[in-house]
């Protein structure tokens, strides 16, 4: 008989959580509320991070997949990372002028990613996509933005939410991942108004985890963006620096005129980066408005330099993709031998599964599943694909396919496949 692990004395995080709610709405925003996971089970508040886990102000110590959503390629407290940190603070980084330390990165990005001529640095995803999209209409002069699946939280990428006129949602096309008539009846109903298609190259939307892109599917995104003149935009936000080190586009081959990278470029420090071709990125010499204060602080881009040596120095991608292979491997054999009705997908680096809708329980079986694993020690998301992190041990890997061969157990004996 399958044994429901004990729930986990959370006593401390949820304290916290509950004068938190009184000092800013629900407490925290976004995806990190306790809603976008199991609540009442996972942890709200953490304490510190080490290697590839992660243990919160309770002292449960858990094997951390979801890498802070992304930015962690390498592992938590990176004494090289936080050493650089520490020098480039030693001279002063917030001067609004910047330090040369921004050239150096900038050649950096122009070495490594295929798209890269010319850069702007930023602070978040979504300035990166921002930036990006306010080149692409300033380029056209034209308005709609054909997007697919999430890039950020401005009026221009959120989905249908207050505080977004909908004028301004008028101007933002949703088009299908994967589906080369969708995107091309889109433009051609917004003939000679697309400034940009933004898309992040492997694999949308969120509710299907991500998937290596369909063959063909990226050039033909490129030749139909040609052929309506508007401007490519790869958002490689989450696959920079883990599909490989100059994205995605540098392993399938497709090069866009814009792109966007973040996340692991830093290891969690908060920077990003929108890079393409001189002749778009041009625009912002004089017709196109970007400006921040903190946009040109340097401790990020000692970070993201750092990060950057580890990463080429240790082979970090092909060791992220090694230990995903066979991670995936494991989990496709645990979910078949389950008898739990689950689909396996994802690419290496970003691993995921899928509760089947093949009956009324489909649900049940997701949120069993995941209080059963978080349970267990392993922190992964139910509404977003997971991270490998090459921090993650042999021995972390192997507990976490346990962890869900255990907890599918469960719910193969609570839920049964009929």
């Amino acid at each position: 008989m399958a044994q429901s692990a004990p729930k986990l004395n959370l006593s401390k995080s949820m304290a916290m959580y509950e004068a938190s709610q009184r000092l800013s709405p629900g407490g925290m925003m976004g995806i990190r509320r306790p809603y976008n996971f199991i609540p009442g089970e996972y942890p709200i508040f953490l304490e510190k991070g080490y290697g590839g886990h992660i243990v919160d102000v309770d002292g449960n110590d858990y094997i951390d997949m979801l890498c802070a959503y992304g930015p962690i390629i390498l592992g938590y407290d990176e004494a090289e990372i936080n050493d650089a940190v520490k020098a480039q603070m030693d001279k002063g980084f917030c001067f609004s002028l910047v330090q040369p330390i921004q050239n150096e990165l900038e050649q950096r990005l122009i070495d490594l990613i295929p798209s890269a001529e010319s850069v702007i640095l930023v602070k978040t995803g979504s300035d990166a996509t921002g930036v990006a999209v306010r080149i692409a209409r300033g380029y056209t002069e034209r308005n709609t933005i054909l997007r697919c699946g999430y890039h950020g939280w401005h009026d221009w990428a959120v989905e249908v939410h207050g505080g977004v006129p909908q004028c301004v949602q008028d101007l933002t096309v949703e088009f299908e991942y994967g589906h080369l008539d969708d995107l091309e009846a889109k433009l051609e109903a917004h003939r000679g108004d697309v400034a940009g298609i933004i898309i992040t190259p492997v694999g949308h939307p969120l509710a299907k985890a991500v998937q290596a892109p369909p063959a063909g599917y990226l050039e033909g995104v490129r030749a139909l963006a040609d052929k309506h003149g508007a401007v490519l935009i790869f958002d490689e936000i989450r696959s920079g620096f883990r599909v490989a080190l100059g994205g995605a586009q540098a392993r399938y081959g497709v090069t866009p005129d814009i792109s966007t990278f973040g996340k692991a470029l830093a290891n969690g420090y908060a920077i990003s980066a929108v890079v393409g071709k001189a002749q778009f990125m041009n625009v912002c010499e004089k017709k196109v408005f970007i400006s921040s204060t903190f946009f040109p602080n340097s401790l990020e881009m000692a970070a993201a330099m750092k990060c950057l040596d580890i990463l080429e120095r240790d082979g970090i991608v092909d060791l992220v993709w090694e230990k995903g292979t066979w991670f995936l491997k494991e989990l496709e054999r645990v979910v078949k031998a389950s008898g739990v009705s689950a689909t396996v997908n994802g690419i290496p680096p970003m691993p995921f599964m899928l509760f089947d809708k093949v009956d009324e329980h489909a649900k049940e079986r997701r949120e069993r599943f995941y209080t059963e694993t978080i349970r267990r020690g392993l922190f992964i998301q139910p509404f977003h694909h997971w991270y490998i992190s090459a921090r993650h041990t042999q021995a972390d890997l192997e507990k976490a396919i346990r962890a869900i061969e255990e907890a599918l157990a469960v719910v193969a004996e609570l839920y049964p496949c009929q």
